[in-house]
């Protein structure tokens, strides 16, 4: 059997057997609307009407003794006591409600609301002295408890008893309170007009909480009274009372904005940047803001750039406290105080700088604090025009760098310029003489021979040259500008030997450039026989089809570079049977890419020449796609070449040939 609503005897849910939606959908307003029109009224009690003495002495015994018993079960509850003092006073009877308030006091005699309501209850009946001597016992019991004190000094204000309240505030400062308190205290004093009283507050005021905010509310106090010198002494008090340890921006930015509003300018000035060199750059931010503002109201261009660069001072040196070897960093620094134009700060940045070098011999680690020695030295140079200093800068660089495992040329280098500047040739050439003793490297070796050819010191230049041949005798690059050197000179057998010299080498970087230089130069002295022999040479070396294009195009540019039109036919059938000695040999090595490419210059060729393209056109490939088996047993598709004159291929060309003709019939 069900209960009501649907649930079985055991407090089960109903189930469910039809989970579609209800034909009527009710809303949420509506179930709410329902429940409150639902809603059973409580029944009130009826309210009774006493009408004699005998009735309300019934009425007042047997409320009593409901409270009695309620305070009797549980006497700790403070808000039932009073409730009990609330009726009696209700009933006028004064006496009965102040002896319950006692015997609740006796229970808890720190419950403020116990103090709060006993004293209304005395101020509402005009016994005043009762309600002072309670808030006496109250103050004395609590007094740390500001309630108390307020609604004391309000009372005595009140009854217009002044100097009573005056000394129930002294009173309360006697136990050093909070901020409130003092203020309500000047406040009080300020209203009487009493200034002098206010003023001795306050300086007990800042004894007792010695803080910035305590200090300004001073300072306004006396700016609003006009007393502006006295303004100026409490702020300077201020200062020497909290010390750097405590110092606080707002007292100066306070102090700055009322000289400000002052009118004077420069003494706000002085009291902003007196605050910037004492205050710590962590505690200082608000107080550099608003003397950035302060710059950009009444400032010239040159206060506004010093504020400017005070900030990017700052940045930088917060970053540098995160990272000191963050050399890009020390070098903005540097830099910044080179455009400030203040030589001793530049000084001591790059001093500060170089002093923080790597403790890692790993060059990466040094190439960018290198840079710090080179700036510094150029800035003694060319904005200190300190030359010694300059030079010991240099030297100690030297020093410090550990040759034996890295170097920086571009250190030699510069140092070597230095003392070219200072017509110390001398000195330049024992530098760089050290560096190439101590440390050879490409580098440096090529900006010393590029030093001795700006002074045309020709003979000096050979003697690098050859060292430097000893010591990279792969660098292609070298011999191709000693020999350029030797031909500038007009020594074209020294220029020829060079170059024999050089391709006789077992291991070269890049050997066709060394190549090409060569033949170029071979082919500029119109030793055209010769630059055969090496072409001929280089073949023997490699088969690559840059060099037989090369060759064929060396052919036929002997009859142009003549202008000889008889001489050019010879020319084109001496080209053609070079592109059939490459086309031969690139066969055999089975390279058809490379044949293909030899074809399209030959092609080429014999446009441009007015030649025969027949020849070309019968041996050029078709590209057909294929498929290869890979390694993982998958097929790829790729695109190979047929050539027609390959035997080897010669009948699948014939069968694809036969297959796209007959492809061709069935579409017809």
């Amino acid at each position: 059997m069900s209960e009501p609503g649907g649930y079985s005897q055991g407090g089960r849910p109903p189930k469910i057997k039809n989970k579609n939606a209800a034909a009527v959908q009710i809303t949420a307003e509506q179930l709410i609307r329902e429940a409150y029109e639902r809603q059973s009224t409580t029944q009130k009690a009826p309210r009774q009407k006493v009408l004699d003495g005998e009735e309300l002495s019934d009425y007042q015994a047997r409320r009593r003794r409901e409270f009695e018993e309620g305070v009797r079960k549980n006497r700790s509850n403070i808000a039932e006591w009073l409730r009990y003092a609330s009726w009696e006073e209700s009933q006028a009877e004064i006496t009965r409600a102040r002896s319950i308030y006692e015997r609740a006091m006796e229970i808890d005699s720190s419950n403020q609301t116990l103090y709060i309501k006993y004293a209304e209850m005395e101020m509402k009946n005009k016994n005043i002295n009762l309600a002072r001597n309670l808030f006496d016992r109250a103050v004395m019991v609590l007094p740390r408890v500001a309630q108390f004190w307020y609604r004391y000094t309000y009372m005595e204000e009140l009854l217009g008893n002044i100097n009573g309240a005056r000394a129930v505030f002294d009173r309360w400062m006697q136990w050093e309170p909070e901020e409130d308190a003092w203020m309500a205290f000047i406040k009080f004093e300020r209203r009487y007009g009493e200034t002098e009283h206010a003023r001795s507050v306050f300086e007990r005021f800042v004894y007792v909480h010695p803080e910035s905010k305590t200090w300004l509310k001073w300072t306004k106090f006396e700016e609003d009274l006009g007393n502006i010198d006295r303004v100026r002494e409490i702020f300077g008090l201020a200062i020497d009372r909290l010390g750097e340890p405590f110092m606080d921006q707002h007292i100066f930015i306070s102090f700055a904005k009322f000289e400000v509003r002052m009118k004077e300018y420069e003494r706000a000035r002085a009291i902003y940047k007196y605050a910037l060199e004492r205050l710590p750059k962590s505690k200082s931010q608000a107080l550099y803001n608003q003397y950035t503002l302060f710059e950009k109201q009444f400032g010239g261009k040159e206060e506004i750039e010093d504020v400017v660069s005070n900030k990017r001072r700052m940045q930088y040196e917060t970053a540098l406290k995160q990272d000191i070897h963050d050399y890009d960093t020390w070098i903005d620094y540097a830099r910044l105080e080179e455009s400030a134009g203040d030589i001793g700060r530049t000084r001591d940045v790059y001093e500060r700088a170089i002093a923080e070098y790597p403790r890692i011999a790993e060059k990466r680690l040094w190439r960018r604090y290198i840079y710090l020695w080179l700036f510094y030295a150029l800035f003694e140079e060319n904005v200190a025009k300190d030359i010694d200093r300059a030079r010991q800068v240099y030297i100690a660089c030297v020093d410090l760098v550990p040759h034996k495992l890295f170097t920086f040329a571009k250190l030699w280098l510069q140092y070597a310029w230095f003392e070219i500047r200072q017509q110390d040739v001398s000195a330049a050439r024992r530098a760089l003489g050290l560096a190439i003793g101590k440390c050879p490297k490409d580098k440096l070796l090529r900006g010393y021979i590029s030093m001795e050819l700006e002074l045309r010191e020709f003979d000096r230049v050979r003697t690098l040259y050859t060292k430097y041949l000893e010591f990279n005798p792969t660098n292609c690059t070298t011999w191709v500008e000693f020999a350029k050197l030797e031909m500038a000179l007009g020594e074209i057998e020294r220029c020829r030997a060079l170059f024999s010299i050089a391709i006789e080498q077992p291991t070269l970087d890049m050997p066709e450039v060394l190549w090409k230089a060569y033949i170029d130069f071979e082919f500029d002295q119109e030793n055209y026989e010769k630059t055969r022999q090496l072409y001929e040479r280089l073949l023997g070396m490699t088969d690559h089809v840059k060099v037989w294009i090369s060759l064929a195009q060396f052919e036929l540019s002997i009859a142009l570079h003549n202008n000889d039109a008889d001489e050019n036919n010879d020319a084109l059938s001496a080209t053609r049977v070079v592109y059939e000695r490459a086309y031969g040999r690139l066969k055999e090595l089975g390279l058809k890419e490379e044949r293909l490419a030899l074809l399209e210059a030959w092609q080429e060729t014999e446009e441009r020449n007015d030649g025969d393209t027949s020849l070309v056109e019968d041996k050029m490939p078709k590209r057909v796609r294929r498929r290869r088996e890979l390694e993982d047993g998958s097929l790829e598709e790729y695109f190979d070449y047929v050539f027609p004159d390959d035997e080897e291929q010669g009948s699948r060309f014939k069968l694809l040939a036969k297959a796209h003709l007959w492809k061709q019939k069935g579409k017809n």
